[in-house]
C-alpha cells in the first residue's frame, strides 16, 4: 500500500458519504438522545450537524470517565513558574469541583442558554468555570484575561450575559495585572448591566469586592449543591469566542456541542496520535480557540491528561521552561505556536538547555497559529529528533483545516507546508474570480466547499447576515478562509499569508510568506516579517522585518545585505526586495500572530488602531522607529 492510501480512502469517504462517515464517529461521544439526521441540510448555507440529538459536554468530558474507570487518572496538571506552583486534580476531583461551582452558578439564577463571561488567568478555577458553565448548558464567552476595558464592554454589550467569571489578578513576569479594575470600567461602559461577579482571590492580589453585585468565588461554592449535566441539543451553542472584526466590531464565532465533541475526539485520536490516558500539552491560553479545544474539551472528552501552564515559553525562567515541562510530566505531545520556537531559537540557538532533560517519552510538535517557517520546522526538528508538524486552522472551524494525522498514517512532512485536508474538508484554490486555479501549485485564494464539517462555526452569534457576507458571500458554495496559498501535486496544502498580505509588485503577485521563508533561511535571522509597502513605480514593494538570533555579533548591515541577496538569487529581481532592518522584536497579538496590517499602515503612514489584542504596545513604537529611519512611517 502506498504511503498515503489510508488517508486518502479515508478523507475521501467523509466527502462522498459525510453521513455515514460522522455517524461512525460520533460513536466515541455519550448522547442521552440519538439524532434524527446527521446532517441536516434544509437552511443551507447554514447547515447543522446531529440535528435532534441530545447530550452534555461536561459529562462527555468528566463525569463518564469518572463512571468508566477513570475516576483516579490525573484529568488537569497545573504548572505556574510564574508562581511556583504545581497542582495535580484526578478526573473525580476535577468533576467534584466543577459541579459545585456548576451549583454556585446555578444560584446565581443562570442556566440553560444563558450567557457567562469568563475573564480569567491561566488557573484550575478557568477550566473549571468552563466546564461548569457547559454542565448548565449555559454559554460561556472566555475574553483573555487582562483584556482592554473598552473591549470586555463591546463583547458585554454583544453576548448580554447574566453573571461575570472572573480572578483578582493575573501574572506576568515581573509584574501583576489586576483584572478587577479593568473588569470595573468595562461594565461602566457598556450598555448592558451584569448583575452578578464571582471573583476568584489569588494570594498575589485580593480585588476589592463591590458589596450587592460581586461575590467571593470560593463563599459561593463552598455551601453550593453540586449540580448534575443537563442535556442540550447537539445544536445549541456550548459558547461565543469573539474574533476580531474588520469593522472593529468583534465577531462572536459560535460553537455548537454536538459536532464539536464527535471532531475533538477523532482529532484527538488520529490528528494528535494521543492515546486515552495518556500525557498531552497544549502551551496555549483559554482566551484563544486551541485553548478551548485542545487544553480544556478536547484532552478531556478523550480520557487523556491535560497540563494547563501558566508561564512563557522563556523568561519563565529561561528558554529552557518548554523542556522542563515536558519532561518532567512526561508528555507524548505538545501543541504551541511556532512563535514560541521562534523565541526559543533566539534565546537559546544550539538547544544548550535541551540537554538538561529527559524527553525519551516525547514523540511529536505541533505548531499552529501562524504559519510554521521552514527553519524553525527544521531546527525543532533538528534539535528534538521527532516529528514537528505544522497544521492549519483558525478561531471559526475549532479544529485543524489540514495536517498531518500521525494517529491515522504519519506522511512525509514537508516544511512549508501543513500537509493535507483532515476529513469533510474539501479544499480548492480559487483566482480573483472565484474559479479553480488553471496551475497546479498556483497561488491563489484558499477556499472550503460547503457543507463544512463536524467542530466548525455554523454562524455568528445574533449576526447570520454579518456570517454570510463575511465568509460565504464572495465564493458561493465555499466558505472563504481569507489565507492564500497553493496545493501541490501530492494534496498538499501550503497556506502562505493572509490573502491580504499578498503584494502585487508592478503586476506580479507576490507571497510575503515566500519571501519570509527565505529570509528565515539565514543563519543570523530568529525571525522575521515582510510587509509590502506603497511604492509609486511598482505599486508595491516587500519591506523586511530581522530578528537577529542571540549571540550574533557582526555588523547588522552585512546581514540585511545578504538576505536581500539571498532573496534575488532564490526569488529574483521580480521580488524587486531591496529593503529590510533590523529590529529588537515584531509586534504581535498575545495568540503570537505578528501584526503585518498594522506594521503596513505604519509604514505607509495610514491611519491606525491599536490592535486590542497586542502583547506589548512598545514593540510599535521600536518598528515605527526602525521604518522613520528607513525613510517610511509618515514620510513626507
Amino acid at each position: 500500500m502506498a504511503v498515503g492510501d489510508t488517508y486518502r480512502a479515508l478523507h475521501q469517504r467523509s466527502l462522498s458519504d459525510p453521513e455515514a462517515f460522522w455517524a461512525e464517529q460520533a460513536k466515541a461521544i455519550d448522547w442521552t438522545r440519538p439524532w434524527d439526521k446527521v446532517l441536516d441540510a434544509s437552511k443551507a448555507p447554514f447547515y447543522r450537524w446531529f440535528g435532534g440529538a441530545e447530550l452534555n459536554t461536561c459529562h462527555n468530558a468528566l463525569d463518564r470517565h469518572v463512571e468508566g474507570g477513570r475516576a483516579r487518572q490525573t484529568a488537569l496538571i497545573y504548572d505556574s513558574p510564574v508562581t511556583g506552583t504545581k497542582k495535580n486534580f484526578s478526573y473525580r476531583e476535577l468533576r467534584d469541583h466543577v459541579a459545585r461551582l456548576a451549583g454556585a452558578i446555578a444560584a446565581q439564577g443562570v442556566g440553560k442558554g444563558d450567557r457567562v463571561i469568563i475573564y480569567m488567568p491561566m488557573i484550575p478555577e478557568a477550566v473549571m468555570a468552563m466546564l461548569a458553565c457547559a454542565r448548565l448548558g449555559a454559554v460561556h464567552s472566555v475574553v483573555f484575561g487582562g483584556f482592554a476595558a473598552n473591549e470586555l464592554a463591546t463583547r458585554i454589550d454583544d453576548c448580554a450575559p447574566k453573571l461575570v467569571l472572573t480572578a483578582s489578578c493575573g501574572i506576568e513576569p515581573g509584574r501583576v495585572v489586576q483584572y478587577k479594575p479593568l473588569l470595573d470600567q468595562a461594565i461602566e461602559l457598556a450598555t448592558h448591566k451584569i448583575p452578578r461577579c464571582l471573583v476568584f482571590q489569588r494570594p498575589e492580589a485580593a480585588a476589592t469586592l463591590v458589596e450587592g453585585p460581586d461575590l467571593d468565588w470560593n463563599e459561593a461554592a463552598a455551601p453550593a449543591e453540586p449540580h448534575g449535566c443537563v442535556p442540550v441539543k447537539a445544536t445549541d451553542p456550548l459558547y461565543i469566542l469573539y474574533t476580531s472584526g474588520t469593522t472593529g466590531q468583534p465577531k462572536g464565532v459560535v460553537r455548537d456541542n454536538g459536532g464539536y465533541a464527535v471532531a475533538l475526539a477523532w482529532s484527538m485520536q488520529y490528528l494528535y496520535g494521543v492515546d486515552p490516558g495518556e500525557i498531552w500539552w497544549c502551551a496555549s491560553d483559554v482566551g484563544w480557540v486551541v485553548g478551548h479545544s485542545y487544553i480544556v474539551y478536547g484532552p478531556l472528552i478523550h480520557g487523556a491528561t491535560t497540563i494547563l501552564y501558566e508561564g512563557k515559553p522563556v523568561g519563565t525562567p529561561d528558554a529552557g521552561a518548554f523542556w522542563r515541562v515536558v519532561s518532567e510530566h512526561k508528555a507524548v505531545a505538545l501543541f504551541t505556536a511556532p512563535t514560541a520556537f521562534r523565541a526559543i531559537k533566539k534565546e537559546d540557538p544550539d538547544g544548550k538547555l535541551l540537554r538538561q532533560y529527559d524527553l525519551s517519552k516525547f514523540r511529536t510538535l505541533f505548531l499552529a497559529g501562524e504559519r510554521g517557517d521552514p527553519p524553525t520546522i527544521e531546527w525543532a526538528q533538528k534539535l528534538l529528533g521527532v516529528p514537528v508538524v505544522d497544521h492549519w486552522w483558525q478561531t471559526e472551524t475549532g479544529w485543524a483545516i489540514c495536517g498531518n494525522f500521525v494517529g491515522l498514517e504519519p506522511m512525509p512532512i514537508k516544511p512549508g507546508s501543513c500537509s493535507v485536508p483532515a476529513p469533510g474538508w474539501d479544499m480548492q484554490v480559487l483566482d480573483e474570480q472565484g474559479r479553480p486555479v488553471a496551475r497546479q501549485g498556483e497561488v491563489g485564494a484558499l477556499a472550503a466547499r460547503l457543507p463544512l464539517p463536524p467542530g466548525t462555526f455554523p454562524t455568528l452569534w445574533n449576526a447570520d447576515e454579518r456570517f454570510r457576507q463575511a465568509y460565504l458571500a464572495d465564493y458561493p458554495g465555499y466558505y472563504k478562509t481569507g489565507d492564500a496559498g497553493f496545493i501541490d501535486q501530492d494534496g498538499y496544502v501550503s497556506v502562505m499569508t493572509r490573502v491580504d498580505d499578498v503584494i502585487n509588485v508592478a503586476g506580479h503577485r507576490l507571497s510575503t510568506g515566500q519571501i519570509e521563508e527565505v529570509l528565515g533561511s539565514h543563519n543570523d535571522v530568529a525571525e522575521c516579517a515582510v510587509i509590502g509597502v506603497a511604492d509609486e513605480l511598482k505599486g508595491q514593494v516587500p519591506f523586511g522585518f530581522l530578528v537577529l538570533k542571540a549571540g550574533v555579533d557582526r555588523p547588522k548591515e552585512d546581514t540585511v545585505r545578504e538576505v536581500v541577496q539571498l532573496v534575488r538569487d532564490r526569488i529574483g529581481p521580480v521580488a524587486f526586495f531591496k529593503t529590510a532592518i533590523v529590529v529588537p522584536r515584531l509586534p504581535k497579538t498575545r495568540s503570537g500572530k505578528i501584526l503585518r496590517g498594522t506594521m503596513q499602515k505604519i509604514a505607509d503612514g495610514q491611519p491606525w488602531k491599536m490592535p486590542a489584542t497586542i502583547e506589548d504596545p512598545a514593540a510599535l513604537d521600536e518598528i515605527t522607529g526602525g521604518l522613520k529611519t528607513a525613510g517610511y512611517a509618515g514620510k513626507d
